[in-house]
């Protein structure tokens, strides 16, 4: 009986596991309407994102994260679901970068202890998505 019980423990905290791991792509109808205004130019659900606030800095914090990320010819949106990650549009004022190491892609946003990175590796063409972030961040530095 015991282990019955411990097996269907097992079972039910496995299940719910993986529910926990759906999809982080959700948008609300309005964000969709916007980033296709927009013309999304890229799009990555689910991807697993090497996040650090004040790198090199006393305080740094470095997690992985789930997120998407959507890339429009004037936006750049890193999500999960309703929770915004990072938005830069042309109406960003901090200081934003994009680079790339091989197949990883670097987003840097802010300055000393309010800086944060989120990296990623794209499902194809690390250069091409490096590219369309740039296009972007030109916009928002102006």
């Amino acid at each position: 009986m015991r282990r019955t019980r411990l097996l269907l423990a097992a079972t039910l905290f496995g299940a719910a596991g993986a529910c926990s791991e759906g999809t982080t792509a959700k948008l609300s109808a309005g964000l969709e309407r916007r980033f296709e205004a927009e013309e999304i130019v890229r799009r990555a659900p689910d991807q697993r994102f090497h996040y650090t606030s004040d790198p090199g800095g006393r305080a740094e914090r470095r997690e992985d994260r789930r997120a998407s990320i959507i890339v429009t010819k004037s936006s750049v949106y890193i999500y999960k679901n309703d929770k915004v990650g990072l938005e830069i549009t042309p109406r960003t004022r901090r200081d934003v970068s994009v680079s790339r190491s091989g197949e990883r892609v670097s987003v840097r946003s802010g300055t000393g202890r309010a800086e944060q990175v989120w990296s990623f590796e794209p499902p194809e063409d690390a250069a091409g998505w490096t590219t369309d972030i740039r296009a972007v961040l030109r916009q928002a530095t102006k």
